[in-house]
C-alpha cells in the first residue's frame, strides 16, 4: 500500500512527485513517459532560444531526478482508478493493481487536431496549438488562427495586438455575435474567413501557407508565418470519469486545494478545470496538489 500514487508524467505530475518525495511520502509516479507536452518546442526561423520564456528547465530538472529513482516510478499507462474500502486502486493497462491511500490525477489533455495533410509534418515548426503561449513571438508577422469558439476568438484578439495581420479561419457567424467576436470583427488587422474549411498545411521547412475552401467551394491559399490551431482540448480524464465530478468539457472539477469531489483523490494541470494550459501553471498546480495530499495523509503517517 502506497501513501500516494501520482498518475501522469507531465509538468504537474513530475512536480507533485518531487514534492511528495521531499515530504518523505511512500509515493509512486505511474506514467507511460516522462515530460509530457514539454517535449514539444515551437521552432521559428527568426526566434532564438533565449527569447522564449518556458518552464522546460524546471520540468527537465524534476525529470532528471526521477530518472535516477527507479523505485519511485512505474512506466505504464493507467486504465482506471477505483475506490476501494482501504483506499484507491490504480489499474494499469497490463492489468496490474496498485493500492494507495490517496491519488493525484495529472494526466493532462490532448489538443483537438485538424486531421489534414501537413499538420503532422509542420507541428511545432510554424504550426502549433497555443497562441496564449507564443503570441509575443509574432510581432509584426502574418498569422492565422483556425477554430470556431471562444478559444479561437481569444487567440485572434491576442495576436491582433502584436501581429501585422491575423486571418481567422472557420469561425461561424453565431460565434462572432459575442462581445469578443465584435472586437475581432472591428480589428483593422484581422481578416475573417467565415465557415472556411482547411484542406492542407503547406511550406518548406516551416509552415507557410494554408489551403482553404469557402462554403461556396472556392479554394485559395492563406499566407501565414505562424498558424495556431485553436479547436480546444480533450482532457485525459477517462480513468476517473465515473468516479469524480467533471465539467461540461470533461475536465475534472477541483477546488483551490486541488481536491476533487472524492476525498483523497486530487487532480492537477490541464486535466482539470483551472484557467490556462501553461507549463508553469501546471507546475504550480502540481506542487499545490502534492501539499494538499500530504495534509490529507498526515493523520495516517
Amino acid at each position: 500500500m502506497y501513501d500516494l500514487i501520482i498518475i501522469g508524467g507531465g509538468p504537474a505530475g513530475l512536480t507533485a512527485m518531487i514534492y511528495a518525495i521531499r515530504k518523505r511520502l511512500n509515493a509512486l509516479l505511474v506514467s507511460r513517459d516522462l515530460g509530457g507536452k514539454t517535449m514539444w518546442r515551437l521552432e521559428l526561423p527568426w526566434v532564438e532560444e533565449y527569447q522564449v520564456i518556458k518552464g522546460l528547465e524546471v520540468v527537465n530538472k524534476f525529470k532528471s531526478e526521477l530518472e535516477y529513482l527507479s523505485f519511485a516510478r512505474h512506466m505504464e499507462a493507467v486504465e482506471k482508478v477505483e475506490k476501494r474500502d482501504q483506499g484507491f486502486c490504480t489499474i494499469t493497462k497490463g492489468g496490474g493493481e496498485l493500492m494507495s491511500k490517496a491519488v493525484i490525477v495529472a494526466t493532462g489533455a490532448q489538443q483537438k487536431r485538424l486531421g489534414v495533410p501537413g499538420e503532422r509534418e509542420f507541428l511545432m515548426r510554424g504550426l502549433c496549438y497555443s497562441a496564449l503561449s507564443y503570441a509575443p513571438l509574432f510581432i509584426e508577422r502574418k498569422t492565422a488562427v483556425i477554430g470556431d469558439g471562444d478559444l479561437a476568438l481569444r487567440s485572434t484578439a491576442e495576436l491582433a495586438t502584436v501581429a501585422s495581420q491575423v486571418t481567422l479561419v472557420g469561425v461561424s457567424p453565431e460565434t462572432l455575435k459575442s462581445p469578443l467576436g465584435e472586437k475581432v470583427k472591428n480589428s483593422s488587422n484581422v481578416i475573417i474567413l467565415e465557415e472556411y474549411q482547411v484542406l492542407e498545411v503547406k511550406g518548406e521547412r516551416f509552415a507557410e501557407r494554408l489551403v482553404v475552401k469557402s462554403p461556396q467551394g472556392e479554394i485559395r491559399e492563406v499566407e501565414a508565418e505562424g498558424t495556431f490551431i485553436e479547436l480546444g482540448l480533450i482532457p485525459n480524464s477517462q480513468i476517473v470519469a465515473d468516479l469524480v465530478k467533471l465539467d461540461t468539457q470533461g475536465r475534472i472539477c477541483i477546488d483551490c486545494f486541488c481536491r476533487t469531489s472524492v476525498p483523497g483523490l486530487f487532480a492537477a494541470g490541464d486535466v482539470t478545470d483551472i484557467y490556462s494550459e501553461q507549463i508553469l501553471v501546471a507546475v504550480g498546480e502540481g506542487a499545490k496538489a502534492a501539499l494538499s495530499a500530504y495534509e490529507y495523509l498526515l493523520p495516517t503517517l
